[in-house]
């Protein structure tokens, strides 16, 4: 009518709300992402919530199993930091001092091991090394001045620390009711569509929050207990590093392992190639062994779809945006799978239904009441 189109208005209403969605979710990145942390913290106590859950007296409240969880898990998260935490300040600390001076020094620079075969190259690599010193050092003040107001920033911003537990309480709380009140407002099809999708994600968010998780603890542990062996000057710092940029996906490692040969190398520790045997021994092993052993279901992303997801990521959020670049793109996979295959179902039952109706109409003209009709019906007079 008047050449207005229903179905044109309605995909045109949709990708507004889209947008708008987008738009309002970037306004208040801040709040989302705290929100997403709280999620994320939610999936790592969960376990011991469904623990307590099995034992717990029916008169007992299930807020009262949560609460139990909560200072249990706010607890070992104190005594870790308090038992761990004094000697990686005071390593933190004692490198702040001593690293403009050692990038300043020449010998430092002439002392970095090198392999046999590159020892001819020695002069050209020194002399290189030496250039980019002198450039970077120009750049270190503004640098720590940078990292300096971050991290003032971050003090300012300790409520978060707080907001993040209540909230993870409050979700692990009243999840369940939220759930079945959304799908409440959808019809069959839609409702068994997003079931689906929720329990995927769960599965997807959960082995992917927990691996993070044992992947961090067995990187702290091994730079540790290597490190410390090895003699590497600053192991509980740098251990400590490794462990918090294992949460950062491909990028995070490799900055970590970065860090690590360049303090070790500055601070002239001389059996640096046994330091990146150590490096490249143990990443061959999470990648290959343990990384695939703890994510074994839910977040199957294909590695040019990871690095692209990081690329995207530093672009729209820094740091936060490549930590969440895996598990968004692997739940849009999901939905999206979710989604084709339930398209791909009512289309083969719209098939079905029309072959039925096909088959009953040519079984309804073929049948013996309907040949008694064609007989009755009187024969067209011939033309003479």
């Amino acid at each position: 009518m008047l050449g207005f189109d229903f179905r044109v208005a309605r995909i045109v209403w949709t990708v507004f709300l889209v947008a708008l969605l987008l738009y309002v979710t970037y306004t208040i990145s801040a709040t989302v992402l705290v929100l997403v942390f709280a999620v994320f913290f939610s999936y790592l106590v969960y376990p011991l919530v469904e623990q307590i859950e099995r034992v717990r007296p029916p008169r007992v409240p299930r807020t009262v199993s949560i609460a139990v969880v909560f200072v249990l898990a706010i607890g070992i998260v104190a005594a870790v930091a308090t038992i761990f935490g004094a000697r990686i300040q005071e390593e933190a600390l004692r490198l702040s001092e001593q690293l403009p001076a050692l990038l300043r020094s020449n010998d430092a620079v002439a002392k970095l091991p090198l392999p046999g075969f590159a020892e001819p190259l020695r002069a050209r690599i020194l002399g290189f090394v030496r250039d980019q010193l002198a450039n970077g050092t120009d750049q270190a003040m503004p640098l720590a001045k940078q990292f300096g107001v971050g991290v003032m920033h971050a003090a300012s911003n300790l409520i978060y620390l707080v907001l993040v537990p209540v909230i993870s309480f409050l979700l692990i709380k009243e999840a369940p009711a939220m759930r079945d009140e959304m799908l409440s407002w959808m019809n069959r099809s839609n409702r068994k569509l997003w079931d689906g999708i929720i329990k995927d994600l769960d599965v997807l968010l959960s082995r992917y929050v927990r691996a993070l998780l044992f992947l961090s603890i067995a990187t702290f542990v091994a730079y540790s207990i290597a490190f410390s062996l090895m003699g590497v000057p600053y192991a509980m710092l740098l251990a400590g590093l490794a462990a918090v940029l294992e949460f950062i996906p491909f990028a995070g490692p490799l900055a970590a392992s970065a860090a690590a040969l360049v303090v070790a190398g500055f601070s002239g520790y001389d059996h640096l190639l046994w330091l990146v045997g150590f490096i490249v021994a143990y990443r061959v092993f999470q990648d290959y062994v343990l990384n695939p052993y703890l994510m074994s279901e839910g977040v199957e992303v294909s590695p040019l779809m990871v690095i692209l997801g990081l690329l995207a990521g530093d672009q729209l959020g820094g740091v936060a945006g490549i930590f969440l670049s895996v598990p968004v793109m692997a739940a849009l996979k999901i939905i999206f799978t979710r989604a084709s295959a339930a398209q791909k179902l009512r289309r083969e039952a719209e098939a079905r239904e029309a072959e039925l109706a096909a088959q009953a109409a040519q079984e309804a003209l073929s049948s013996p009441q309907a040949e008694e009709v064609v007989a009755v019906v009187p024969a067209p007079p011939a033309r003479s």
